[in-house]
């Protein structure tokens, strides 16, 4: 007999083709999330926590969004951290994304797409060859999720974590670890300034106590 010859697998889609796709399925109708997981299909969750976190990668976010879509990514990177199947509530997968967002999303984030598909592929594969690991980025990916959700009135409070989210979930998806090593100077420098402004706002907080002291 001759021996079958295994067909090359079709290289996955790229992020941009994915979003295009939704973008023509849906049209400016309002979206549940059970149909974009249906049809992204195996990368499911994780090219959803990247839509979920595009967002907020630019310096015009849009508004309102942050405190749903975070927890969804939370309990998406909740369930990776342990090491389970990712999996979200019937009640949040029926949740509806608003009228043209899909569209505003591509928009927004077209010429970031088609740079960042260019740069990556899979590469230092010890970063992200591993369980561990991979659960290990995952809790990375929450941590920052459950910065994203809070409505913070702070300048860059969504900019920061939504960045850590998005390179991690693109080095995970890819198996590119350069992207992983970013997503966590993201995570540290979006960690360092939110230390930055609870030391000023203690100090704040300090200095009127003082004065108030004073006055009585």
């Amino acid at each position: 007999m001759t021996p079958r010859i295994p067909r090359p697998q079709p290289a996955p889609r790229k992020l941009s083709e994915e979003l295009a796709d939704l973008h023509a399925r849906a049209g400016d109708r309002a979206v549940p999330l059970r149909e974009v997981i249906f049809v992204l299909r195996h990368r499911a969750y994780l090219l959803l926590i990247i839509l979920l976190a595009l967002p907020f990668v630019q310096p015009v976010p849009l508004p309102g969004l942050s405190t749903p879509l975070g927890l969804a990514i939370v309990l998406i990177a909740l369930r990776m951290s342990l090491g389970q199947r990712p999996w979200l509530p019937m009640r949040i997968q029926r949740a509806k994304q608003p009228a043209g967002f899909f569209g505003k999303v591509l928009t927004l984030t077209e010429r970031l797409l088609r740079v960042l598909e260019s740069v990556l592929r899979p590469r230092w594969a010890s970063l992200t060859g591993s369980a561990w690991l991979n659960q290990l980025h995952a809790l990375v990916v929450l941590a920052s999720a459950a910065i994203l959700l809070l409505p913070l009135p702070i300048p860059l409070s969504n900019l920061l974590p939504a960045w850590a989210i998005f390179l991690l979930a693109c080095g995970l998806l890819e198996r590119d670890g350069l992207f992983i090593v970013l997503g966590y100077v993201a995570f540290l420098i979006g960690a360092a300034y939110f230390l930055f402004l609870g030391t000023v706002a203690n100090e704040a907080v300090q200095h009127a106590w003082d004065w108030l002291q004073k006055k009585w």
